[in-house]
């Protein structure tokens, strides 16, 4: 596969299942995938905490200095905790803001000298609830909200430069993976909840890390070299109603 052949893909949260099924996929598409997660978390280059912008300014200096480039941006990490505005307290909204949107801004705001190099492309994992809301999710609809519009903002930007920087968002539904296993496990009742969310996606089953990997690919590659400021649905047809 050429996909993304010789193309270099800086990808945060990779030790999470979405953040190693996204850096699979770019080495099999002909990528080379430079993996990020918290440090003691196993099997990844860099330690980076995303909410640290001195993290950041060392993960970007190390990636110039040894590749003097930097060719796609992923950034998949990311919490969810379940809570109504009334049920949040204010150390997990900030927690959830902190990693979720801070983090976005933090990975494209210093990874943008070394994309516009030679041009490149920024995936921001987003999700539905950044789209509609929940009665049960105030902090991570909010923190997710903003990430779809600030890969808006940075699009207009990136549109501007020469060369140029896109960026997009991608929105899951409900991904079998231990995120999803911890959210139900908030709730009384996690095998009916299950069943439940199961239920209202049409499709009658929750989606896979590898089915947004792909998507992602398409986004870093030259495939999608008219797409920007977009935003990309992975729902099995959740928000089609």
């Amino acid at each position: 596969m050429s996909r993304l052949k010789d193309k270099i893909v800086l990808i945060t949260g990779a030790a999470g299942s979405v953040g190693k099924a996204m850096a699979d996929a770019v080495e099999a598409a002909g990528g080379v995938a430079i993996t990020s997660d918290l440090a003691g978390r196993g099997g990844v280059g860099h330690a980076l905490d995303v909410t640290s912008e001195a993290d950041w300014l060392r993960v970007i200096a190390d990636i110039g200095g040894g590749h003097d480039r930097l060719d796609g941006l992923v950034n998949a990490a990311g919490l969810a905790a379940l809570g109504t505005i009334e049920e949040t307290d204010f150390a997990t909204w900030r927690q959830i803001l902190a990693v979720n949107l801070d983090g976005t801004f933090l990975g494209c705001k210093h990874a943008l000298p070394l994309l516009k190099r030679r041009g490149g492309a920024i995936v921001n994992l987003s999700s539905v609830a950044g789209l509609i809301g929940g009665h049960n999710f105030a902090a991570y609809n909010a923190s997710k909200g903003g990430v779809r519009l600030l890969s808006k903002s940075v699009a207009l930007h990136g549109a501007r430069l020469n060369p140029q920087v896109r960026c997009n968002s991608i929105h899951p539904a409900f991904l079998e993976g231990p995120m999803v296993d911890e959210m139900l496990r908030q709730t009384n009742f996690p095998d009916a909840a299950r069943a439940r969310i199961t239920r209202d996606i049409p499709l009658g089953r929750l989606g896979t890390a590898a089915e947004v990997a792909e998507m992602c690919v398409y986004l870093l590659s030259d495939e999608s070299r008219f797409v920007t400021g977009a935003e990309f649905v992975i729902d099995g047809g959740l928000t089609a109603r």
